[in-house]
């Protein structure tokens, strides 16, 4: 990936208690944010991913808030890394990304805002189970080479706005994120094809593409849904 990572502004170190442990994450929000969008991470991928803290900071440029979060603690992923299961946990990773939402809206700073996810990989099926979970809380949805496969009949809940992204040369998950978008319950649900591009999309101009796409889709659909304090059980 040749893509210059800059950093991200005003990042605020947060820790989010879920049970008995506690989620590292970092959050951004600039001034007037129209939003805010929270990363699911997947496949042994953490708040520290470049690709994603990229998309954060074209977020950040559009004007939304950011929240990258890991999903497991140090301690399980030290575990993942050797058995590659926890990463396929999806409803683990669903409920934690639920718990984050929440706390979020406790936040001065989220409880106004509209919210939206950012998935990749397995973490996009993490975030359309919790779509399906809060559907007047989260605005918009988008997958980048993503498994929405993987949130099953979930899909048949997810009413935000959904943009999956996926490389023209991911051939193996292409066919899957096909299956998953006739599933998809929203009105306004879109397949995006990144042309040349494989599943971590390394090539050159990829990662912007996908980026630019996930920005567009936030900005056509987050200012759209905003929440009412009391609206939701959050």
């Amino acid at each position: 990936m040749n893509t210059t990572i800059r950093p991200m502004p005003a990042a605020q170190s947060v820790q989010i208690p879920w049970q008995d442990v506690q989620l590292n994450g970092d959050l951004s929000v600039p001034r007037d944010a129209r939003g805010i969008v929270l990363f699911a991470h997947g496949s042994g991928s953490s708040r520290h991913s470049p690709r994603n803290r990229y998309v954060a900071q074209v977020l950040l440029e559009a004007g939304f808030g950011a929240l990258l979060m890991d999903l497991l603690t140090s301690e399980e992923e030290e575990i993942d890394n050797v058995t590659r299961q926890l990463r396929f946990d999806i409803d683990l990773l669903a409920q934690r990304l639920l718990r984050a939402t929440d706390w979020l809206k406790e936040q001065a700073t989220g409880r106004s805002l509209p919210l939206g996810y950012f998935g990749a990989s397995t973490g996009a099926a993490a975030a359309l189970i919790a779509a399906a979970e809060r559907p007047r809380a989260i605005g918009a949805v988008v997958s980048r080479g993503g498994r929405p496969d993987l949130a099953g009949r979930a899909l048949l809940s997810v009413h935000a706005p959904t943009l999956l992204i996926v490389g023209g040369h991911d051939f193996s998950v292409l066919p899957l994120n096909e299956q998953a978008l006739e599933m998809i319950a929203a009105t306004e649900s879109r397949m995006e094809i990144v042309p040349n591009a494989t599943h971590l999309f390394e090539e050159a101009g990829a990662l912007e593409q996908a980026a630019r796409l996930a920005s567009d889709w936030f900005l056509r659909f987050l200012p759209r849904r905003h929440i009412k304090e009391g609206e939701d059980r959050l």
